[in-house]
């Protein structure tokens, strides 16, 4: 069987959610590449948009905790590019908080943002993909906190964990027409995160990780492309470590230097 190239995705369309900045901007760029059309979205217009080799994606902004909302933004991508064949889970995160302390609204913003979001947007996008020949697929970005959580990170790693398990649920029920996956992001430099990193600019961090170095956004744009592709047509409910070999130690070895690691998700 001959594979259509796995990077070509032009004639396809993409929404990444939170793709105005930081990871979400890369793999956003990643698909316009590739070709693809993509619209990305956000709380408020970025001064400049997600653009490559000439070609910049659309904008619309959406608060995806909204359903009503998150509906929306799936419906202005179908009618703008006439299909949709991937969706990317992108938008989350959370401030550190004491478990102790957190607010109930605090609680029910991280998990309405990195749990509820996810699962409003992927059900919208999945009444578009499902009537298309081609199918489509759901990427959702998770992190390493589902399976290790850090302190300060309770409502967030509950979140994160619930959002593997949602993963697997839609995949379950979706296919074959949707498959349905998740990325287990581990630490990624961007440049927010990098002023949390202390003096030594992530040295010391990037030695625990087996690959000897932080990740980059554009680490997990290229599994973005890969799990949306055709190579991955047999993936399904699929959780894909983009962790660099794993970094359970970072936590006991930052607690005794200048902090927490931060989670750096999208």
């Amino acid at each position: 069987m001959e594979l259509s190239d796995p990077i070509d995705f032009t004639g396809r369309a993409v929404i990444v959610t939170g793709g105005t900045k930081g990871i979400g901007a890369t793999i956003a760029e990643a698909f316009l590449a590739a070709g693809a059309e993509v619209m990305v979205c956000g709380r408020t217009a970025p001064a400049a948009l997600p653009s490559s080799a000439g070609r910049t994606a659309a904008f619309r902004s959406t608060d995806v905790r909204d359903p009503a909302a998150a509906a929306q933004l799936v419906t202005a991508a179908a009618e703008r590019f006439g299909r949709l064949d991937a969706l990317v889970n992108n938008a989350g995160g959370s401030p550190d908080a004491d478990a102790a302390t957190a607010s109930p609204r605090f609680v029910e913003k991280v998990v309405a943002l990195n749990l509820l979001a996810p699962f409003y947007v992927a059900q919208a996008a999945n009444l578009v993909m499902r009537e298309q020949p081609e199918g489509g697929a759901v990427i959702n970005i998770g992190s390493v906190s589902a399976h290790d959580p850090q302190p300060g990170t309770a409502a967030y790693s509950a979140a994160k964990a619930g959002l593997l398990g949602l993963t697997r649920a839609l995949a379950l029920e979706w296919a074959p027409k949707v498959r349905v996956n998740h990325i287990t992001a581990g630490l990624i430099r961007t440049a927010e995160a990098s002023e949390r990193y202390g003096a030594d600019e992530g040295a010391t961090v990037a030695g625990i990780i087996p690959m000897g170095r932080l990740a980059t956004p554009a680490d997990v744009a290229h599994a973005c492309l890969w799990l949306a592709g055709p190579h991955s047509s047999y993936v399904n409910g699929a959780d894909l470590a983009v962790h660099g070999g794993g970094e359970i130690p970072a936590r006991d070895l930052v607690r005794g230097s200048a902090g927490r690691i931060p989670f750096s998700s999208p």
